[in-house]
This record gives structure tokens, C-alpha cells and sequence, in this order.
């Protein structure tokens, strides 16, 4: 699995860093849209929410993401207007009212929790393609440092209800890798900040992750999954591989805008 990980890696890393670096904003916008359009779908798939209800919520999560990279400000409109299409559509394509907020929750939460989080990678890519590299590279380095640290010393476990195989040791090596991440990714690319912001701007990221991963974990044990999808043969969906990405893309934005990084 270590080896498969590595070959995973060797082959998808190049390709992703000449794309986010040397393409247009649009094309990030592109590939983030179609990476939202998956992930939704599988986090719908894993809750049974199908027919209109999940045509409907993946539509305006075109939506949602489309109108944020073309006027952040429409960001309120387009919610509420969400809240009001997906509300109509149970109400109009199922005329018995039980269950209708079971039904509406899982549609509503999957466009604050995939398209509404994965948002907050525009404004960062706004500010510089180098921001994304920073971003999944501490979020990547954090996520092995975890692994790999995890199984050689974990022994206690960090959140068994949620991930069993998770441990406090591999916690510990998440925020490690996150910070060295953070050093490193800034003196080869991102040059904005003094050695010790860039470590501890990465530690934060590789908490960061932990709780990200945990979250989706949680949704997946509540569903009664093993992976949100089979897109990767052997290493799950789309939503498993950004997971950590969700919750770090905001965090890493707004630690950064506090610290003068971006405005």
C-alpha cells in the first residue's frame, strides 16, 4: 500500500503542480468545478439522495462555485436561493411531507461542504497559483507524515468512534509534516514569510487536515460506507481525496489574511 501510494504520487504530483503553475486562473477554476461535480455526487450517492433531489443539488453546485469565481459577492444570493430550489423541489416531487427536512439536510449541507469550502481554493489561487502548491503540498506531506508515523509508533487511538485506524502518534506526525511542509514549500516557492510563520502557518494546516479527515470519516460511518467512492481502485473517491483539503483551503485563507499574507 506504501509503495502504491508512492507510485500514486510520483505519477499525478508533476502534472497537477505544471497545471495549477503554468495555466490560467480559469483553468483551476475549470478542474476545481469538475473535482466539486464528483465530489458532491459521491456525497450524495453515500446518503441515497437520488432523482431530482440530487440533480437539483449538483446543479447549483455548478452554481454555487460558478458564481463565486465570477462575483464573490453573489455568494448570499445564490445560497438562499439554494435553500429556496431545494425546498421547492422536495416539496413539488414528493407529496407526502414526512421526512422532508431528512430529505432537504444531506442536499443542503453537501453545497456548504463540498462547493461552498472548496470556494475559499479560488480566493487562494486569486492571490497566486503558488498558494494552492502550498496548500495540498502541506496538506499532502502533513497526510503521509500522519501515515507513516501512525503505523510505525501509533498505539493509542485518536478518534475510534470515528476513524479506528487513526492514532495520536499519527495525529502528532500530521502537524509535524504540516509545519516542515510549511518551511519547505515556502522557501522553494512561496518566498512570503519568515521561516517561523511558514512552519507554524503549516502546522496549523496539518491540524487542519486531521479534523478535515475525521469529518468525512464521520459522514461515512453515518452512512454506513467504507469509501464515498470507487473513482481511485483501491484509495476510494474524489471526497476521500480532498477531505483534508475542505477544511484546510478556508483555514489556510483566513490565517493568512489575518497575517497580512493576502488581502
Amino acid at each position: 500500500m506504501q509503495i502504491k501510494r508512492l507510485l500514486v504520487a510520483a505519477v499525478l504530483l508533476p502534472p497537477f503542480y505544471l497545471y495549477v503553475m503554468k495555466l490560467p486562473e480559469v483553468w483551476f477554476f475549470a478542474l476545481l468545478l469538475v473535482l466539486s461535480l464528483i465530489a458532491q455526487w459521491e456525497f450524495y450517492a453515500m446518503y441515497r439522495i437520488a432523482g431530482l433531489m440530487r440533480a437539483s443539488g449538483i446543479g447549483l453546485g455548478a452554481v454555487f462555485l460558478t458564481a463565486f469565481y465570477f462575483s464573490g459577492t453573489l455568494f448570499p444570493q445564490v445560497l438562499m436561493f439554494s435553500v429556496m430550489a431545494l425546498a421547492s423541489v422536495r416539496l413539488f416531487s414528493r407529496r407526502n411531507p414526512l421526512s422532508s427536512l431528512h430529505d432537504i439536510s444531506p442536499s443542503l449541507l453537501a453545497l456548504l461542504y463540498v462547493p461552498g469550502l472548496l470556494s475559499f481554493q479560488l480566493l487562494l489561487r486569486h492571490s497566486g497559483p503558488q498558494w494552492i502548491i502550498f496548500l495540498f503540498g502541506c496538506v499532502w506531506i502533513a497526510d503521509s507524515f500522519a501515515l507513516y508515523v501512525g503505523k510505525s509508533m501509533g498505539r493509542r487511538k485518536l478518534y475510534a468512534e470515528v476513524s479506528p485506524n487513526k492514532t495520536i502518534a499519527g495525529a502528532v506526525g500530521s502537524i509535524v509534516g504540516g509545519a516542515f511542509s510549511g518551511w519547505l514549500l515556502n522557501l522553494a516557492i512561496l518566498h512570503s514569510m519568515d521561516a517561523w510563520t511558514a512552519a507554524l502557518i503549516g502546522m496549523v494546516v496539518g491540524a487542519t487536515t486531521i479534523v478535515g479527515d475525521l469529518v468525512e470519516s464521520m459522514f461515512k460511518r453515518d452512512a454506513g460506507v467504507k469509501d464515498s467512492g470507487t473513482i481511485f481502485h483501491g484509495h476510494g473517491g474524489v471526497l476521500d481525496k480532498v477531505d483534508g483539503a475542505l477544511f484546510a483551503g478556508p483555514v489556510l485563507y483566513w490565517v493568512s489574511v489575518a497575517a497580512g499574507l493576502m488581502e
